[in-house]
């Protein structure tokens, strides 16, 4: 067999990879280590009503939208999902991602648990990633010595997490960060076993035709 034909490399179909976490469990420096080592990923460019900040530029930071915009979209189910926040609006287009995807692009989701149930049932697809802490008290041990929050927000961040690790059963897979490489490992492993599904090795099915002359 011709191994050119039949190579990873091949894979032409993109994958989304959602990952939720609470707050302070280190979502971020996870996906930032998987994003960096893998340049399969991109992310899509969310729309918001808030207002530009100094430096941002439309279609680059987000695509900044009035409220009425951003209302009509959301009624032509525009996004994939959508949240408010502090008095505005964020959402992911749902057509970008497509097309991203369609492109060969790894799309990546750092998004918590509402958004991620929203993806699910807007796209129906993707890889499902839940990221928890080590326990409760490490949690609020981390939350504390960011020396960024006050008391009151962290009282209400652990309030969330209780409901967000409640409502965790539903994801694909579950990575405990109690030790970042050893998560990151765990992570890793599972965006790599994703990626050898049929689904995103639409190329392989080509030279499967060809070869062997199997559909």
């Amino acid at each position: 067999m011709n191994s050119a034909s039949m190579h990873p490399s091949d894979t032409n179909v993109g994958m989304m990879l959602v990952i939720s976490a609470p707050s302070g469990t280190g979502k971020s420096t996870l996906i930032r280590r998987l994003t960096t080592e893998f340049n399969a990923f991109t992310f899509s460019v969310s729309c918001t009503t808030r207002a530009p900040r100094p430096g941002e530029v439309d279609g680059r930071e987000y695509h900044f939208l009035t409220r009425e915009e951003f209302l009509r979209r959301r009624e032509e189910k525009y996004f994939a999902e959508w949240a408010e926040v502090h008095g505005n609006l964020y959402g992911t287009p749902r057509q970008t991602t497509m097309d991203l995807l369609a492109l060969g692009r790894d799309v990546i989701f750092d998004i918590d648990v509402q958004g991620a149930r929203q993806i699910k049932s807007n796209m129906g697809q993707g890889c499902y990633v839940f990221v928890f802490p080590p326990s409760r008290d490490a949690l609020e041990k981390r939350l504390t010595g960011r020396g960024t929050d006050s008391e009151e927000t962290i009282i209400r961040r652990l309030a969330a997490a209780r409901h967000e690790i409640a409502d965790s059963q539903w994801f694909d897979h579950w990575v405990i960060n109690d030790e970042l490489d050893s998560a990151y490992q765990e992570l890793r492993a599972i965006y790599l076993a994703e990626k050898t599904r049929p689904a995103y090795r639409a190329s392989w099915q080509a030279a499967l035709s060809r070869q062997w002359g199997v559909s």
